[in-house]
């Protein structure tokens, strides 16, 4: 009878706890681990009294690089108009023949080398490093095979094709196209041929006017 007993209220228990299976019920299922499946957000285009103009959804930062799927770059016909498609070479590093092309599309000033020096030493140095000689500090925790960029198949590389590289990455060197924008793409480009150009660099193509305190320092 005690058996029968403790079978009983055990049954009744677990049926009072999970309920009939198959039943329906208009309540809330017992949850024992949510999983954070629910939590407090504030939905685009409701209202904010914390922003001045009353609206959840931000504007996008100024500086934002467009970001498309591999779906948008395989389809450019579902790809917001104007985003890295309004020059093929300019945003691809490509001519129209497929082949890569040479020259920077856009002028190369001081202020674009300086932009470019600024995000080589944020995004490139730690495997390129300093002057592009694939000392970076990864080679010391094991990165191995990162190429220097005064090896002459570099140094006759297409602009294009490093462009192109920086963009879309190419074996274990990661794609950057998402981090920097057309410009900054360019300008780092043109950083790396300074940085192959100074490595080279003879007295000749130092201005004149600041050779003399070179040959003085000598």
């Amino acid at each position: 009878m005690r058996y029968l007993l403790f079978l009983l209220l055990l049954t009744v228990a677990v049926v009072s706890i999970l309920g009939f299976r198959g039943c329906k019920s208009e309540k809330p299922p017992l949850e024992i681990f949510p999983d954070m499946d629910r939590q407090p957000r504030y939905k685009p285009q409701a209202e904010n009294e914390f922003f001045p103009d009353g609206r959840n959804d931000r504007p996008v930062v100024p500086g934002t690089v467009p970001f498309l799927t591999d779906n948008q770059q395989r389809y450019p016909f579902t790809a917001p108009k104007d985003i890295f498609t309004e020059d093929e070479y300019l945003s691809t590093g490509k001519l129209e023949d497929g082949s890569f092309g040479r020259g920077i599309p856009i002028p190369v000033t001081y202020q674009l080398m300086q932009r470019g020096q600024e995000r080589y030493n944020i995004y490139c140095t730690s495997c390129h490093g300093m002057t592009g000689d694939s000392n970076g500090i990864t080679k010391k925790y094991g990165m191995v095979g990162v190429p220097s960029y005064h090896q002459d198949l570099y140094r006759e590389m297409p602009e294009g094709q490093i462009y192109h590289t920086i963009r879309y990455g190419k074996n274990t060197m990661g794609a950057y196209g998402s981090k920097l924008s057309i410009e900054d793409r360019w300008a780092v480009v043109a950083y790396v041929r300074a940085l192959q150009r100074a490595a080279y660099a003879t007295l000749e193509d130092v201005p004149r006017e600041e050779r003399d305190a070179l040959e003085m320092a000598q």
